[in-house]
């Protein structure tokens, strides 16, 4: 009999003792803030400026060298020619194999 008031009162006690830290352990995210969209969005800002911006890339800055010396802009442009015309011919000789291939009724 003995035993049995022990083992309830020893229950009671354990329940009152979780009763209170579940209740302190709730109160907290029901205090917290409710992230409006708003909210998040500013984090978000202010995250980004502390990201570093990308480098631009060598043909940007080549391009507005050009625009600022055009001097030098016509010394580029003869090697650019000589590619213009290596791509004309390879042109050419790619339209000549498929016309091949037309003949052949390969394609």
């Amino acid at each position: 009999m003995q035993k049995l008031r022990q083992q309830k009162e020893y229950a009671k006690q354990v329940k009152e003792y979780n009763m209170k830290t579940l209740s302190l352990l709730s109160n907290p995210p029901a205090a917290k803030p409710e992230n409006s969209p708003g909210l998040s969005r500013q984090k978000a800002l202010e995250y980004a400026k502390t990201i570093p911006k990308p480098k631009s890339s060598n043909l940007a800055d080549q391009a507005s060298k050009e625009k600022k010396n055009p001097a030098s802009a016509g010394e580029d442009t003869l090697p650019e020619i000589s590619l213009l015309g290596i791509l004309q011919s390879r042109h050419e000789r790619e339209k000549q194999a498929v016309a091949a291939f037309k003949v052949l009724h390969i394609v």
